[in-house]
């Protein structure tokens, strides 16, 4: 066919071993390079960056690790309750629920994912700044119809980076093969060597312009750090509230059934008296009225704890129908006493909390984002200038590897962009000076609200602390009036609606006295939360002894004794849930 060679499957001479090698190995090689590593392998990878960035960074911001990890290991409660397993008989206090709630809330979940994101993002920029290597290869093989006229290959490995200064070096080795087949040929081999840097001189030059997207993301960390460490106080307070609220209202129910039982017995006692004529109908049906009305304030009472123990559930992520078997002695290790609050001194309390607030330490920080986010705009106003020099050296003789720095080509030279017209960067400029003022402004107003928010915490909580010794007293007297009336009603010295006002004012006062004590616990964590004096770690939640001491010029021994004695009881870390509904073994 006119010395062509033609190429009919299979290829007896045409292309040759060489040429079918060639095309083999690079299609092996391009699904070597796509498939040699799952995806499992690479989000692998991304923990383990993502779990030391994090590492670091809490150890220096708060001096300890902790065992950060955004999956919760094992099987979730949700998913075991889900899957049919039934609950024990194992009591669940606070300390359970923080880890119950660690492991299957959806918000605690969110944060989490946040702050990992976090990690994620420095990850990326802090590889952005090293050697980035690349690797491309090509084979082709190209003709008409049947006939086959060239073969190639081609591979180019290449490392680029950035430097601090804001210089950018560029390298590559690229080799690549050549045979026209239609003459029968032998393989070209050909390779070349090249070298390029361009330095910014003016505008983008400089560590502060070019490091800026990782200094931001280094930031971002702490930020997203701090803001999950508070997070991590802030919840560890709501699901106290939450457990001591839910306390309270079974003890409102538990109080109900109680005046619901004695109505019962005086309604029966003036009923015999009534039909024995020692009493009158009218004081029979006054308890019998009574009776009927905590009756229904039974069934009121009933409905509001199921549907606080559904909040619960909802706010834990387990199922609804879930029913968790509390442990009442939660409760009962309230204690209403607090040394530290009579010795705290206001103006300490609001200079510690303006030092130590972790999400104003934030703001703080964002104010100098801004500050340099002015600096970069004021620099994408100045004229384009960079250095440029570049060499190149093409290969020898056909051989690998081997360059002929003879005929190398090497250029040397300046390139720059006047700032002609820059009505985009002018406005970039306005909007960060005026983002600049409107932070601080921010700042500023939250300063003074993180002062009105210490000022009345610790009224509040003072106030509250003060109801609740009231109130104890108000139960006192409330229990001497019914034993009192009762003891007048059978020696005919009172009526049965003294009787029954007293049982009431009884009931009502419990209730407050409940009510009082909760509020004022609560009160107390919040005030601490306030003033970033809460821990939370493997121990539980305290009080930080250094700020207490600077709050109270208290010596170190008082100090050390009212750490949990001042705070609520003993609280796990969310991190490492040590609770037997986090594991497994409350089943039965």
């Amino acid at each position: 066919m006119g010395g062509v060679n033609t190429f009919p499957l299979p290829d007896p001479v045409g292309l040759g071993l060489l040429g079918t090698g060639l095309l083999g190995i690079g299609l092996l090689g391009i699904g070597l390079l796509t498939g040699c590593r799952s995806a499992e392998s690479w989000a692998q990878e991304a923990d383990e960056d993502s779990y030391q960035i994090l590492a670091e960074a809490r150890a220096s911001l708060f001096g300890e690790q902790g065992s950060f990890r955004l999956e919760p290991e094992g099987v979730t409660l949700r998913q075991r309750i889900l899957a049919g397993e039934e609950l024990g008989d194992v009591p669940v206090g606070l300390r359970e629920l923080l880890s119950i709630a660690a492991s299957n809330s959806r918000t605690f979940q969110s944060e989490k994912e946040s702050l990992y994101l976090a990690a994620l993002d420095l990850s990326l920029e802090r590889w952005r700044l090293s050697w980035l290597g690349s690797a491309d290869g090509a084979a082709n093989m190209d003709g008409i119809g049947n006939d086959s006229n060239e073969a190639s290959g081609s591979l180019d490995l290449g490392l680029t980076r950035v430097l601090g200064s804001g210089a950018r070096i560029v390298t590559s080795i690229g080799s690549s093969l050549l045979r026209f087949v239609s003459t029968g040929d032998g393989w070209s081999l050909s390779n070349d060597l090249s070298l390029s840097i361009t330095q910014p001189l003016m505008r983008g030059a400089g560590r502060r312009v070019t490091l800026e997207p990782l200094t931001q993301a280094e930031r971002n960390l702490v930020y997203q750090v701090r803001s999950f460490e508070r997070f991590r106080r802030q919840y560890a307070v709501d699901v106290a509230g939450r457990l001591y609220s839910l306390m309270q209202t079974i003890n409102e129910l538990e109080n109900q059934e109680s005046n619901y039982e004695n109505l019962v017995a005086l309604r029966r006692r003036n009923e015999a008296m009534a039909a024995s004529g020692r009493l009158s109908r009218i004081e029979a049906d006054q308890a019998l009225q009574d009776e009927l009305r905590s009756e229904n304030q039974l069934i009121v009472q009933r409905a509001r704890l199921e549907r606080s123990r559904d909040d619960l559930m909802l706010f834990l992520g387990l199922p609804i129908d879930t029913n968790l078997p509390l442990d009442r002695t939660e409760f009962e290790l309230l204690s209403g006493e607090d040394d530290l609050l009579a010795d705290m001194d206001l103006d300490r309390a609001v200079d510690l909390a303006l030092e130590q607030r972790l999400d104003f330490l934030t703001s703080l920080d964002q104010l100098e984002d801004s500050l340099r986010g002015a600096l970069l705009a004021e620099d994408a106003l100045l004229a384009g200038l960079d250095l440029e020099a570049s060499i190149a050296a093409p290969s020898a003789n056909d051989t690998a590897l081997k360059y002929d720095w003879r005929t190398s080509g090497w250029s040397l030279g300046f390139s720059f962009d006047l700032p002609w017209d820059r009505i985009p960067e002018r406005n970039a400029l306005r909007s960060a000076q005026i983002s600049l003022d409107s932070r601080r402004r921010s700042v500023e107003a939250e300063a003074d609200g993180i002062v009105v928010d210490v000022r009345d915490a610790l009224r509040q909580t003072r106030n509250a602390h003060q109801t609740w010794k009231l109130q104890k007293g108000a139960v006192v007297l409330a229990t001497r009036r019914v034993q009192s009336s009762r003891l007048n009603l059978d020696h005919g010295k009172a009526s049965t609606r003294d009787v029954l006002d007293a049982e009431e004012d009884l009931r009502q006062a419990r209730n407050s006295r409940a009510a009082a004590l909760v509020d004022y616990s609560l009160s107390r964590l919040g005030l601490y939360l306030d003033l970033e004096a809460l821990r939370v770690d493997e121990e539980g939640i305290s009080l930080d002894p250094v700020s207490l001491g600077r709050l109270t010029g208290m010596s170190s021994v008082r100090i050390h004794s009212a750490v949990y004695v001042a705070g609520s009881p003993p609280l796990i870390d969310l991190q490492a849930p040590q609770s037997p509904y986090a594991h497994g073994d409350h089943t039965q």
